[in-house]
């Protein structure tokens, strides 16, 4: 363990700043996991290529320096690890993700001392091995979907002296073998809660969770497990994601038509919905539905139904929107994105999650607010 990579982990934690996390921090090697090698964009205007970056064709002092920065670091792209290809296209896969941010969901769950945690997503094992380091092996379970990254991050663990239970499988089954846990963490988004992950967390044991649905939109989930399958939470202040659940990902978008059904004017202009709680809020009022633009025009589309929206400028002023197919998608948005305005605009924290047995929902204010069901 070079001087070097001690010193680069002490200014992490600094950098990072949590006292609890902290020794952690200092003792678990980074460069371990990123490996030895990592994806960097190649073209930033086309936005889908990767060149990958070796260790061996930098000086060992930039490659330390760049690993330990407050960064996150594409390990994998469309299943093809960064060791194996120089170039690709698509999109990640796997990564190793900002510090701050692995710390920060950390945090956010409430996980110390004493607590048997279940991780839905190894990546690279950097999270298992600080959790490891802090509440030991035995306290740790970690899945991971993708089998060569679940091999990877096996050998980065073991290399760095940790020893949890590392499954090969679908998380969103969660590890029944090991339940009840304290905590479940998850390290990637997912679209609804998955049943499995609320009959094996105790009573007064949390889920917290990124969600990510088929429209881009993004909330924290932190759910109190309340037994016989039913918890409930509010979404919290922190902005945080990774990457999709890869069965929670949304089906292939096929060409868009734009321009039929009938037209009338919008009630909302489109560009709020570059606005994340925005975003979120039209996502619950059409969850099967994906957005698009082209040409200065919005579009949504539910794959599923064929209905489809789009809302263009109207060189008089305001928006047109077309509507075509069974579900109306536009008014569903403009009547959630309304009621939202109306309530002020808040952020997706003011919002919170209730899942039952039947039933996922989320509701504005209080449970008994405004709601909206979540996708079954």
């Amino acid at each position: 363990m070079s001087e070097t990579a001690t010193m680069l982990r002490r200014t992490l934690a600094d950098t990072v700043g949590s006292a609890g996390w902290r020794k952690a921090l200092e003792a678990v090697p980074r460069e371990v996991f990123v490996g030895d090698a990592v994806f960097l964009r190649a073209d930033a205007a086309r936005g889908d290529g990767w060149t990958a970056v070796r260790r061996a064709s930098m000086d060992e002092r930039d490659w330390l320096a760049m690993v330990y920065t407050d960064e996150t670091w594409v390990t994998q792209v469309e299943g093809t690890l960064a060791e194996a290809a120089d170039t690709v296209t698509g999109s990640p896969s796997s990564s190793s993700t900002t510090p701050s941010l692995v710390v920060m969901m950390l945090e956010a769950a409430g996980i110390g001392e004493g607590d048997r945690v279940l991780e839905i997503g190894t990546g690279t094992g950097y999270s298992t091995a600080l959790m490891c380091h802090r509440l030991g092996d035995d306290a740790v379970t970690s899945v991971e979907y993708d089998p060569a990254v679940a091999e990877r991050a096996r050998k980065a663990i073991s290399e760095s002296g940790y020893a949890p239970t590392l499954v090969v499988g679908d998380g969103l089954h969660g590890w029944p073998e090991r339940a009840p846990y304290d905590r479940l963490i998850g390290t990637c988004s997912v679209r609804t809660i998955p049943p499995a992950w609320m009959r094996q967390v105790r009573v007064g044991g949390n889920i917290t969770t990124p969600m990510w649905g088929w429209m881009g939109g993004v909330a924290f989930a932190h759910l109190i497990c309340e037994g016989e399958g039913t918890a409930s939470g509010r979404f919290l202040k922190e902005d945080l994601y990774f990457m999709r659940a890869r069965s929670h990902m949304p089906p292939p978008r096929p060409p868009i038509a734009t321009g039929t059904g009938p037209a009338r004017e919008s009630r909302i202009d489109p560009a709020i919905l570059d606005d994340e709680a925005a975003l979120f809020v039209a996502q619950l009022a059409a969850p099967a539905a994906q957005r698009a633009s082209s040409d200065g025009m919005t579009i949504l589309l539910d794959v599923g139904t064929g209905s489809r929206a789009d809302v263009r400028p109207d060189p008089g002023g305001g928006w047109i929107v077309h509507q075509h197919g069974p579900v109306r998608l536009w008014d569903a948005v403009e009547d959630a994105v309304l009621l939202w305005q109306r309530a002020g605009a808040p952020h997706q924290s003011a919002f919170g999650l209730t899942v039952t047995g039947d039933r996922q929902y989320v509701w504005l204010g209080e449970p008994d607010g405004p709601s909206w069901d979540l996708p079954a």
